[in-house]
């Protein structure tokens, strides 16, 4: 899949790649979830029937994070993780549009004419709440209207999953909750977060559970602190283990930056500076204080032996 980023006033001398006539899914499809799957796979059948290549355009970064919406600056899938998912689907090029003031202000019509006209696009799927254009004026009907019959113009309608609509929003709140089976069927895969080994405190050696300590190659959206059992990859081969997400009470650090500190089962090797991606399979408990470190041993093995459990049930 190629990536192409692109800006408003869009120079088509500038962006050196034009793939002419195309069908493109448009969204900020954070999460990548069911209902956006949906809106890519109908532009991938389209493209398809028509025999064109299938696009995404998407907005980097997110559009509410711009207008002042600080919790949209963590994403559930960064820009990487994002385009890895959208070539896993089979996408052939995607869009990423700088989100900035100019994109902001302008208005619906401008953004039908000097952007998708001047990409050749032969039709444009969406979802039934996608917006564009100054304060969001745009719809989908709105982009009916504009497009004067130069492209087609499909609406995909909310997917649904027990009676409620899949949404970035509600998978957010999930997460926050420790909710991680609900996240699982909403996203139709674990909820993943990758980052680089880093050297730490070292306190696991000692406690006689060694921990990987990752920091975030990107801005995730953070799980409700806590222990998991997790899958993490690492070198191309995948390990069961046990995740600690938070701010460790026990020692009181007055850290609020949460951490993230992974024990894999039947692992000894040296992977500082590694790039590990872990999935979160489930939530065990709550982060909490312990009187002694004595306790705490204890319960990390507890710990240990709930996420096997857990993973096993998983496989």
């Amino acid at each position: 899949m190629k990536i192409v980023p692109i800006a408003y006033p869009l120079n088509m001398d500038e962006v050196g790649f034009f793939e002419g006539k195309q069908v493109v899914a448009i969204g900020d499809f954070d999460g990548v979830h069911l209902g956006h799957q949906e809106v890519i796979g109908r532009a991938l059948s389209t493209a398809e029937k028509l025999g064109l290549p299938s696009a995404i355009m998407t907005f980097h970064p997110h559009p509410r994070a711009v207008m002042g919406q600080g919790k949209y600056e963590a994403a559930l899938t960064p820009l990487e993780r994002k385009m890895e998912i959208f070539e896993s689907m089979g996408v052939n090029h995607a869009y990423v549009v700088t989100f900035d003031a100019s994109l902001m202000r302008l208005s619906p019509e401008l953004f039908v004419s000097d952007m998708l006209e001047k990409l050749g696009v032969e039709s444009v799927i969406c979802g039934f709440d996608f917006t564009f254009g100054f304060q969001g004026k745009g719809t989908p009907d709105t982009l009916c209207e504009l497009s004067h019959g130069k492209f087609s113009v499909e609406v995909v309608r909310p997917f649904h999953m027990n009676g409620e609509k899949v949404s970035s929003t509600r998978i957010r709140e999930a997460l926050q909750t420790g909710d991680l089976d609900s996240v699982a069927h909403l996203l139709g895969r674990p909820y993943s977060i990758s980052g680089t080994v880093i050297d730490g405190e070292k306190r696991g050696r000692q406690l006689g559970f060694p921990t990987a300590n990752l920091q975030l190659d990107e801005p995730y959206v953070s799980p409700s602190n806590g222990v998991y059992a997790i899958k993490a990859t690492v070198r191309g081969a995948t390990y069961l283990g046990v995740m600690n997400i938070g701010v460790k009470p026990t020692f009181t650090t007055g850290e609020l930056k949460p951490s993230y500190e992974a024990h894999l089962f039947d692992f000894a090797q040296d992977i500082y500076g590694e790039k590990v991606t872990v999935e979160l399979i489930s939530f065990l408990r709550a982060e909490r204080k312990f009187s002694s470190l004595d306790e705490l041993v204890a319960q990390i093995k507890r710990d240990s032996e709930h996420a096997k459990q857990k993973l096993a049930e998983n496989l």
